[in-house]
């Protein structure tokens, strides 16, 4: 059930009993100083940002932060040096070991029927051409077979060719510009058209007998040249990049306008070839590491408030809103708080995990690892999606939290808080950010939701992922909030209660819904099974 913060606050105050000033820095109970260092927060983070300094390096020059590579590897040493710069004791430590690999350069032209450069990314952890050096080769489609035994009798042909895996878009032209300027007439008929179009698709892989990974694993087998897929994200110009599991054959994304073209060339028999570069280097299984930094408690040195974000990215662009905004939001609400309140009452930790595309393992990893701190943790607040203000906040099940946390957000000047929308009590996140590595274990763990600025189409896992697309003033709100919500919960008399709510809506197979379950972390790369045999 969604509420305003205003009706969260009144709920809250009802369950305390507390009278809570009307203020910007109002003063209610149950805390131990004044509000001199929310004040404070407020100045520097407002007047004195260092975001712009961090996030130029971090997207920049260090750039994206693939888990297991070495541009992780830079960063993380990076982000040690930054921490201990500021007077803040810092240190990596591994939680496992992924397959590592180093991305090289990317080019890929049209050389006939006409020459034309096109727009392309090698996914992750893909193989090069043979030594990196160009290989020109024919490009095919996927065929249009009648079954598993079809595709099998036709795999001969794709060897030495480059073969189109992905659907080709009937349009680049996303839906709300078609709408913009389109009769009703012309738009429906474009998404009828869409819409037959990818369920014929559809039909034409799963005939095939393979889908995903096994598609291109299968491709590979019979000595593909490589694979060309195109995963538009339905904006201009915008491609989802993720990654691959082939050993051999290079895979490679091409933007939505050129996978068209190439598609309608090779479709209409009209000869297209392409001379394709990829290089990359596979590095083996490889340590990979969490980033913890930490300013101990002074009166409750066993009892933890943690700021939280992920620092590994996919690597198609710089890994700016995903999630490079939420590391340096944490980044700098630690300096902050080192400058205004460095004898904390509870012990403050800072975690930027590493292999959260990979499944929330790093956090997942340290909840397994350190019983001793997620017994202690007073609250974790973690933010991953994007550049946007601050504009949603969930108790994640907890109800009694809602109390403590409304008690906070109180305290907190109304520029800030005034876009907020809380969850009460909310559900607990049983993946998808690293916050739910604590939730799920009994752990109270929040997050702290963005507004959209196209994250969802523009920016989350593309390739336009890119520093010109933060927006600092945001994100500086951003970790003016995240500091002073650090300390109010290290200056809270009162525990965060873990009480679990346990009513849930029935799930989408009809069972009843629960808790979700408290999972160990994949600690390494799990092995490539073989493709399967194609369906009779």
């Amino acid at each position: 059930m969604r509420r305003t913060l205003a009706a969260v606050l009144f709920v809250s105050a009802v369950f305390t009993s507390a009278a809570v000033a009307q203020g910007p820095f109002g003063q209610p109970s149950g805390f131990a100083v004044e509000n001199t260092v929310l004040r404070r927060i407020w100045a520097i983070g407002m007047d004195s940002s260092q975001l712009l300094r961090l996030g130029q390096v971090l997207m920049d020059s260090l750039g994206p932060r693939l888990t297991a590579s070495p541009g992780m590897e830079a960063a993380q040493n990076w982000l040690v040096a930054t921490y201990t710069s500021w007077g803040i004791p810092a240190r990596k430590e591994q939680y496992g070991t992924w397959r590592g690999w180093q991305r090289g350069k990317t080019h890929i032209d049209l050389v006939a029927p006409r020459a034309r450069t096109l727009e392309a990314t090698m996914l992750a952890w893909s193989p090069g051409t043979p030594r990196g050096r160009p290989v020109r080769a024919p490009v095919v489609p996927l065929p249009d077979v009648a079954d598993s035994a079809a595709f099998v009798a036709w795999l001969p042909q794709a060897k030495g060719k480059l073969v189109l895996v992905s659907f080709p878009q009937p349009t680049c032209r996303p839906d709300d510009s078609g709408e913009k300027w389109g009769t009703q007439t012309t738009v429906d008929s474009l998404k009828a058209r869409r819409t037959a179009a990818q369920q014929a698709w559809q039909q034409r892989v799963q005939r095939t007998g393979y889908t995903g990974p096994a598609l291109t694993r299968r491709l590979e087998a019979a000595g593909a040249a490589g694979a060309i897929s195109s995963g538009w994200s339905q904006g201009w110009g915008v491609q989802k990049i993720f990654g691959t599991q082939t050993e051999r054959t290079p895979v490679v994304d091409v933007a939505c306008e050129d996978y068209g073209l190439l598609w309608r060339l090779a479709q209409n028999n009209q000869g297209p070839v392409v001379e394709l570069t990829a290089e990359s280097q596979a590095l083996g299984e490889r340590p990979v590491y969490n980033v913890i930094a930490e300013i101990k408690g002074s009166e409750l040195p066993n009892e933890y408030v943690m700021l939280s974000a992920h620092f590994d990215s996919w690597d198609g662009g710089s890994g700016a809103t995903d999630n490079g905004t939420g590391s340096i939001t944490m980044l700098e609400a630690v300096r902050i708080l080192k400058l205004v309140y460095p004898a904390p009452r509870r012990t403050i930790l800072v975690e930027l995990w590493s292999g959260e595309e990979q499944g929330l393992n790093g956090s997942r990893a340290f909840v397994k690892d350190h019983p001793e701190i997620v017994t202690g943790l007073q609250a974790l607040f973690n933010q991953d999606n994007g550049t946007g203000r601050i504009e949603t906040m969930s108790a994640s099940g907890f109800p009694d939290a809602s109390a403590s946390l409304a008690r906070y957000l109180a305290r907190v000047p109304a520029d800030i808080t005034r876009n907020i929308r809380f969850s009460f009590p909310g559900g607990p996140s049983g993946g998808g950010t690293d916050h739910a590595s604590f939730v799920s274990c009994g752990a109270p763990g929040f997050g702290l939701g963005s507004g959209d600025w196209d994250y969802g189409r523009y920016t989350w896992h593309t390739n336009r992922d890119t520093y010109d697309k933060i927006s600092f003033d945001d994100v500086k709100n951003n970790a003016t909030l995240a500091a002073m919500l650090v300390y109010l919960a290290s200056e809270d008399t009162v525990r965060i209660s873990r009480e679990k709510r346990n009513v849930f809506a029935t799930t989408s197979s009809g069972q009843p819904g629960a808790w979700p379950e408290c999972r160990d972390a994949q600690r390494v790369t799990p092995p490539l099974a073989p493709p399967p045999p194609p369906r009779p």
